[in-house]
């Protein structure tokens, strides 16, 4: 068993995280910079950065919020879901996805035996991609939490694309997660509103998980994000919640533990 959990940031939404050996990576977005996703027939969305880092070795396990945007699992993001074991992800995106895709609703659980030997959970939660009514435009999103059995190591939340809502209230209800990774940027592709958290709801999230330390990710690299790290830090600072949050060096090996 490990006491550790190590994070690396690559860009976007796209993490890998190590837990008791186990290398679990969070929408994989790693084509290169310039790269465009057509989301009308006069609009796209582009790549703005490359990813911090493409030698990043075996992927065991990706946990995918959605699969029908660009900036949660571009081209070379969908050619890695066809060498890892395992891909969690929404319903309707495992259907459409195959392979070795499974697919989850809010709430439901799947087990993992770790190569170290501990016993990891991971739970689907709820997560709204944009205000009230959203789901016809924006599509299904799953967020997720992760636990190890026994608790020997902290609780993990991993929000999704996703705005504060209940849906992200029930989770505080549930769990205790002592890291809650907000996919935060407020992106606005061609919306005059936000469909993920803009600073508002990342100080509410703070507030709701009043134990937690706060990591934004998805805030940087694509072209429709319309808040960044510095947004962030001076609302955590007005709030005297900057203590709180945690910005993530990108391609860093980070140790969390």
């Amino acid at each position: 068993m490990s006491n550790s959990i190590n994070v690396t940031y690559l860009g976007g939404p796209t993490v890998i995280l190590e837990i008791s050996g186990l290398r679990i990576m969070t929408d994989p977005t790693l084509d290169p910079s310039g790269t465009l996703f057509p989301i009308s027939a006069a609009a796209s969305i582009e790549k703005l950065s490359d990813p911090a880092s493409t030698d990043f070795g075996k992927i065991d396990l990706v946990l995918l919020t959605h699969d029908q945007h660009g900036d949660n699992l571009d081209h070379a993001g969908r050619e890695l879901l066809k060498i890892v074991s395992q891909t969690l992800t929404t319903k309707i995106a495992a259907e459409r996805l195959q392979g070795t895709s499974i697919g989850m609703v809010p709430w439901e659980s799947v087990v993992i035996n770790t190569p170290n030997g501990d016993e990891l959970t991971i739970t689907a939660t709820p997560a709204r991609h944009g205000p009230t009514g959203v789901e016809k435009l924006a599509g299904d999103v799953i967020g997720f939490v992760l636990t190890v059995a026994g608790n020997t190591l902290p609780q993990i939340y991993l929000t999704g694309d996703t705005v504060f809502y209940d849906g992200v209230k029930e989770v505080a209800a549930r769990f205790k997660p002592k890291f809650v990774f907000i996919f935060a940027g407020a992106a606005k592709p061609m919306t005059p509103f936000s469909l993920t958290m803009d600073a508002n709801d990342a100080i509410d999230t703070a507030f709701t998980f009043p134990d937690s330390t706060i990591i934004p990710v998805h805030f940087e690299g694509w072209s429709h994000y319309s808040e960044t790290a510095e947004t962030l830090a001076q609302s955590f600072g007005a709030f005297g919640l900057i203590d709180r949050l945690r910005m993530l060096p990108a391609g860093e090996k980070t140790e969390l533990l």
